[in-house]
């Protein structure tokens, strides 16, 4: 099974321009912690509601004037949406993340894949048990 079939397509985004409280706002009205910031369909970072937190506001930076941008991760870590489920999950237990930007071979933002979707909509929960359990061992660097 590719990717592609169990990706949650055509996520919100938010531009690299936008005030930390507009990205904060938009994740509390969404109920979601992480958001990939796009410079139009070009992946360029992601942004987290701890990155809002701890590289932004414990430094300092006003929510109110403080773009995106300066607290964004820019090293991304992805998959293409023509690869094997299995082998995302193996990327996602290696890396220890949750969900992964999806991407085309043109580099366009096309979907986000989670756990949950690895469990839900492929029925192998096996396998997103298997990579929740290694996604949340302590002791790797975390992406």
């Amino acid at each position: 099974m590719k990717v592609n079939e169990i990706i949650t397509h055509d996520p919100e985004v938010i531009r690299p321009e936008t005030t930390l409280i507009e990205a904060a706002q938009k994740m509390k009205s969404m109920d979601i912690g992480m958001l990939p910031v796009c410079d139009g369909d070009r992946l360029v970072g992601m942004i987290t509601d701890r990155d809002i937190t701890v590289r932004g506001v414990a430094q300092g930076y006003d929510p109110k004037t403080a773009r995106v941008q300066e607290v964004m991760t820019p090293e991304v870590i992805y998959c293409f949406d023509d690869e094997d489920v299995k082998d995302v999950a193996k990327k996602m237990e290696e890396k220890q993340v949750r969900r992964l930007p999806v991407l085309n071979r043109e580099k366009r933002l096309v979907g986000i894949v989670s756990l949950g979707d690895l469990a839900v909509r492929t029925g192998k929960e096996k396998l997103a048990a298997e990579v929740l359990e290694r996604v949340s061992e302590p002791g790797h660097s975390r992406s």
